[in-house]
């Protein structure tokens, strides 16, 4: 019989610099020996500084595309990218709560570079129609604060994401200040847990992109949603050491091996 490895399923934008989105998704996956089904959400113009513009997918193209692959090919983990509009959340959302595998999603609101990248009424929708059924969100600290505006601090943006039906949420700090990069965890009937990690010299591009599918990675092979969260940071923090330079600007995650 042919060998059938683990298969994560990332809907994520394409972005022609290979940092960020869904080459960086392939390549994380392609590294922990799992196979990628894949589904563009969102066409961008974009180099290695930012994002000018994105296009995003036709929803009933997506739905279609998305029947037609899982009739034939059932992932064992999901991971979410770039949304390309909230048209497309309630069609995901329906495919989702099918398949009903674990769901990393990376809730990328605003390019690295400073373009915003989703509607104002984007984050609300997000809440209300698919956090209900993710297993790992993991937001920067500015995400964080979009997503709960409310929030008074990002202890209560935390909670307030638990609240919606994350099983986990993983805040990380590579956009705030500090000597250290901080990442917090929260979540259902566990205590905080914090990571500190040492700031690296150099900014880059694809830094989330690559920890939620290093996540959905570990998910997809059978750890536990905490030893996947640990160990998806330990990854990506060693591919970032490795970081390589391929435009003018920020520094893409060294993700396949030398």
């Amino acid at each position: 019989m042919a060998f059938s490895p683990p298969r994560v399923l990332c809907l994520s934008g394409l972005d022609p610099v290979g940092g960020a989105g869904l080459q960086a998704d392939i390549e994380t996956l392609v590294a922990h020996r799992i196979h990628t089904l894949s589904l563009v959400t969102a066409l961008t113009v974009q180099d290695s500084r930012n994002v000018r513009r994105a296009v995003a997918t036709d929803p009933a193209l997506l739905d279609e595309q998305l029947s037609v692959l899982l009739a034939d090919a059932r992932p064992d983990a999901v991971k979410l990218g770039l949304l390309g509009s909230i048209a497309q959340l309630p069609v995901i959302a329906a495919h989702l709560a099918r398949l009903a595998v674990p769901v990393v999603c990376d809730p990328v609101l605003r390019a690295g570079g400073g373009t915003d990248l989703v509607a104002d009424a984007f984050p609300a929708a997000l809440r209300a129609q698919l956090l209900p059924l993710v297993t790992v969100l993991t937001p920067n600290a500015t995400e964080a604060r979009r997503l709960v505006p409310e929030g008074a601090d990002l202890a209560d943006c935390g909670a307030a994401l638990v609240a919606d039906g994350c099983t986990r949420v993983l805040i990380t700090g590579g956009d705030e200040p500090g000597a250290s990069v901080v990442n917090h965890r929260y979540g259902r009937e566990v205590t905080a847990q914090r990571w500190q990690w040492p700031r690296l010299p150099e900014t880059f591009h694809g830094a989330g992109c690559t920890l939620a599918s290093a996540i959905a990675a570990r998910l997809a092979l059978g750890d536990s949603i905490d030893d996947a969260i640990d160990a998806g940071q330990r990854w990506t923090q060693a591919a970032l050491a490795r970081a390589i330079a391929v435009g003018g600007g920020r520094r893409i995650p060294g993700r396949l091996p030398a």
